[in-house]
């Protein structure tokens, strides 16, 4: 049982299942905005395959991540990283990475062109991300950002056909995947925070150790709080349709806005504050973000 909590945690099974929920998020956006069809005609055999593309690359990615982050980990006394505390042999990391990471791609090949090339461009960003990039945060932060925005603008392509590509995004689907991007963005900046003294020893290029811990604070409230402004535009703007005046999106957003306000609050305002702890709760309103959109996208 030990060795199943402990691959689960390597893979990320839980990023996989978010994952996937913004791709299917980004298909019904797209089939009752841009297409014109509703949730009767979306694709299930799509939905199944981009499913295993976004759980397949998501565990082999960070299989290797926590692979490569292994002595950073061990300097931080990350005890939630299986490798760090030698639950499982670093030689499985490798193992799920060559054997998940070229399903993925392969079930992708079998969405559309699009989706293949979305798929194929994201993972060599991510191996690239594990292997050169883990040292320079400045930029690493924003490839995480990336990953937690492209399964919208994913699940939105994987209902279109491939001639029609992404020019015909719906505007749900920009601003959904701009959110994501900005909470995202705030998140890491934080983890920066958290794990900045093992960073420091390890000659890692983080957001701290150039603008030092405060300002870094105030950036990631930065994106937190633009993300909660960008969150009322759908609710607010015709453009969105079927979150315009939607008050079930309203009435959920509102929760995810309260949470990332808050956690912009102790940012600015308290010297020192449980890192973890404040992204866990961030972590719970960007899941309720999706469920937002989700929700909204059925009922309003």
């Amino acid at each position: 049982m030990q060795k199943i909590k402990a691959i689960w945690e390597l893979m990320r099974l839980e990023h996989g299942i978010m994952l996937a929920l913004g791709i299917f998020i980004g298909s019904i956006i797209s089939l009752q905005t841009t297409s014109g069809l509703t949730l009767s005609d979306f694709p299930v055999d799509k939905f199944i395959l981009t499913f295993f593309v976004a759980l397949f690359l998501e565990a082999s990615t960070f299989a290797l991540n926590d692979y490569f982050d292994l002595p950073i980990d061990k300097e931080n006394k990350r005890k939630d990283r299986p490798l760090a505390r030698e639950d499982i042999d670093p030689k499985a990391a490798v193992i799920i990475f060559f054997v998940f990471f070229p399903l993925g791609i392969i079930f992708s090949y079998f969405v559309n062109s699009t989706c293949f090339i979305i798929a194929l461009i994201t993972a060599l960003f991510a191996i690239f991300y594990d292997v050169f990039l883990k040292k320079i945060k400045l930029l690493s932060n924003f490839y995480i950002a990336y990953v937690m925005a492209i399964p919208f603008v994913f699940g939105a392509a994987a209902v279109q056909s491939s001639e029609t590509g992404l020019q015909t995004l719906d505007p749900a689907v920009i601003i959904i995947a701009l959110i994501a991007f900005l909470a995202g963005s705030g998140r890491e900046i934080m983890k920066d925070v958290m794990d900045f003294a093992g960073d420091t020893k390890q000659g890692v290029k983080s957001f701290p150790k150039y603008i030092g811990i405060t300002w870094s604070k105030r950036i990631a409230s930065l994106f937190y709080l633009t993300a909660v402004g960008l969150s009322i535009l759908p609710f607010i703007q015709p453009v969105y349709t079927i979150y315009y005046y939607n008050y079930v999106y309203l009435a959920i957003v509102l929760l995810t806005d309260i949470l990332l306000v808050f956690t912009s609050g102790q940012l600015l305002l308290n010297h020192t504050i449980d890192m973890a702890k404040y992204r866990k709760i961030t972590l719970l309103a960007i899941f309720l973000g999706l469920l937002s959109f989700f929700l909204g996208a059925f009922i309003g």
